[in-house]
């Protein structure tokens, strides 16, 4: 047990030192062993199921030169079942100098990178309630972000500081004390962001106010008023210049704006024009922008890209493509940013609708890869979208499942992007009519509105659109690795067919094409099922926007 009387004056310092900016707004894998760090990390314990957070205020000072950061927050929470024992999550090697609770100090301990809280009295059902933290360290450095997260101290092209933070997967609390767990996002959160004056600071959502904060520092407060998950909360320190524009959109004007380093200002407006197009395309599609309240933003980032929600991480060097490169081989890759589109969808997919597990993810990076799809289909057309999303087949490797293992903070296969986009596109030809497959998405955005998802969740609700279990689609491609095959043969003019290769049970339709004849919807099982077709037909494919394979008997 630590005595949190000793850093106590120091917390009451930095409580006064911020007071002013708080005046602001195949067969299934076999499961790895997993340690009592990871339950503690992915899973809604005891210490954490009595609580919703409503909002965190945060306040930090990073020192580039030593890679220290300080700072404070103040989580503001609802109890939601009667408790007096509370888990905080904040990753070695930072500490938590102190936590005051209604004006005194309250005990607590450390177990690896979980806190645990001791109250002097249980907090009622019902109540509302907060916790002011100081916090301070050497945080984890991102070796390879955004895949390899954490903090990114680094310089600009004129060795100027450049700093952030990506976190998914990693979690909010390698820099922050919070409740890290993706199911309780805030319902609005601000930061607080002090720094040289020779710098500027952007955040999520709205800058409320600009502090001289003396002796050669400046202070700049960003806050949200939408539900936000706790990973997406991020400052950007650089030497930033930025331009706003207003864009038309479907629930009314649309405030966006761009943070790009100084130099880069000229190819920023011009890359950045593709924003319009993408804003239309998606809102199309998937219904409005989901935070108008906040704003859209484009941040230039020290890493290739990220969704933070209304400040969304972008370094792919003002170019189409993935760094140039078009990821399908299809040549529609190179009309259009990469990073840009992606990481703008997941403002619907990942940031509106947010999974409750990350074993979940497919949900947030299968629907965005498919945003991939939808726009290039806005801009060149149905087929070359058809042919963009199957040129990543490719790239699907069929490793293990893309559906995690739950309640140990673990994602699935990285197959959730591509193979997640092909199961989508799979799915839309299912609907056999565009517009209801379109209004189904745009539903999905309505119906889980800044919400926290599950699986199921999300399955029962596409299996209500199209009037059809699809449990075994999702089954078949989320949790296994094979690729249904299609199996038959013909004999005097009837086609023998049968699903091979897939779990017992799937029933999926498929659409074939008979060689020198016309294309035939199919309603496979795994047992043989027969259908009479037109007389010297020898050959037959699967329809190549179905991702199945196929084999003849």
């Amino acid at each position: 047990m630590r005595n949190p009387i000793q850093p106590v004056r120091r917390l009451l310092y930095l409580s006064l030192l911020f007071a002013g900016f708080l005046l602001g707004e195949g067969a299934l894998a076999q499961s790895p062993a997993f340690t009592r760090a990871d339950s503690l990390r992915g899973s809604l314990n005891a210490e954490r199921d009595w609580w919703d957070v409503t909002h965190y205020a945060i306040q930090v000072g990073p020192e580039f030169r030593t890679r220290r950061i300080t700072g404070t927050v103040n989580i503001t929470f609802k109890v939601t079942v009667t408790g007096n024992r509370m888990q905080i999550d904040l990753q070695e090697p930072m500490n938590i100098d102190g936590i005051v609770w209604k004006g005194r100090p309250i005990s607590f301990s450390r177990e690896g990178n979980a806190w645990h809280l001791q109250f002097p009295e249980s907090l009622k059902a019902g109540s509302v309630d907060s916790l002011f933290i100081a916090f301070s360290g050497m945080p984890v450095v991102a070796k390879r972000p955004p895949w390899d997260g954490g903090w990114i101290f680094t310089t600009d092209e004129k060795g100027r500081p450049w700093m952030s933070v990506a976190c998914q997967g990693l979690g909010a609390s390698v820099w922050f004390p919070c409740k890290d767990h993706q199911s309780d996002e805030p319902d609005s959160a601000s930061l607080a962001i002090m720094v040289p004056d020779t710098l500027k600071a952007v955040a999520n959502g709205r800058l409320r106010s600009v502090i001289n904060s003396g002796k050669g520092y400046t202070t700049y407060q960003w806050a949200v008023t939408s539900p936000i998950n706790s990973y997406n909360i991020i400052p950007y320190i650089g030497a930033y210049t930025s331009w706003q524009e207003t864009l038309p959109g479907e629930a009314g004007a649309l405030d966006a704006t761009y943070h790009v380093l100084d130099y880069n200002l000229d190819k920023a407006r011009t890359q950045f024009v593709q924003t319009r197009d993408m804003m239309r395309c998606f809102e199309h599609w998937f219904g409005p922008y989901p935070f108008r309240a906040d704003g859209f933003q484009l941040v230039e980032a020290p890493h290739l890209g990220m969704e933070h929600q209304s400040a969304v991480a972008y370094g792919n060097g003002f170019r189409n493509g993935y760094r140039g490169r078009d990821l399908s081989g299809s040549g529609w890759g190179l009309k259009w940013d990469f990073i840009l589109v992606h990481e703008s969808g997941h403002e619907w997919f990942g940031n509106n609708i947010t999974t409750k597990d990350i074993a979940d993810m497919w949900v947030h990076e299968g629907f965005t890869n498919y945003s991939e799809t939808i726009y290039t289909e806005c801009q060149s057309g149905k087929q070359a979208g058809s042919e963009y999303v199957r040129g990543t087949r490719k790239l699907i490797r069929n490793d293990k499942p893309i559906i995690g293992p739950y309640g140990v903070n673990t994602e699935g296969s990285g197959d959730m992007y591509y193979k997640g986009g092909n199961m989508i596109h799979y799915l839309r030809q299912l609907f056999r009519d565009d517009e209801r497959f379109r209004s189904a998405l745009r539903g999905m955005n309505e119906t889980f509105r800044h919400r926290t998802v599950t699986h199921v969740e999300v399955q029962e609700y596409w299996s209500e659109r199209l009037g059809r279990d699809l449990k075994p689609l999702f089954d078949q491609y989320l949790r296994t690795t094979k690729i249904p095959v299609l199996s038959w043969r013909i004999h005097n003019s009837r086609l023998y067919y049968r699903w091979t290769d897939c779990m017992d049970g799937y029933n999926i339709p498929v659409k074939v094409t008979l060689k020198g004849n016309e294309d035939l919807w199919l309603e496979p099982t795994t047992t043989e099922r027969s259908i009479r077709i037109p007389k010297g037909i020898d050959e037959i494919e699967i329809h190549p926007d179905f991702y199945a394979r196929i084999r003849k008997d």
